[in-house]
């Protein structure tokens, strides 16, 4: 099996009915937990779209409970 490059990892753009089938959060569950920055913000895509990079998500995903948004420089 061959293992890919870091340089060939590419993170997916999740729109928001993935992140809620893929969570199990609600909509107004997945904003307040984004507020309160208990979950990864969602990143502009363009003017009227955004989404989560896949990767942020599934930090989310491996530790729910104690997941602190990590800050932004």
């Amino acid at each position: 099996m061959q293992e890919r490059a870091m340089s060939d990892f590419v993170d997916r753009i999740l729109r928001l009915p993935t992140v809620l089938d893929r969570t199990g959060l609600s909509r107004s569950t997945l904003y307040r937990k984004i507020k309160d920055g208990s979950f990864p913000k969602q990143i502009a895509i363009s003017t009227r779209c955004a989404g989560w990079r896949e990767s942020a998500v599934t930090a989310w995903l491996r530790n729910p409970i104690h997941y602190t948004c990590p800050d932004e420089t």
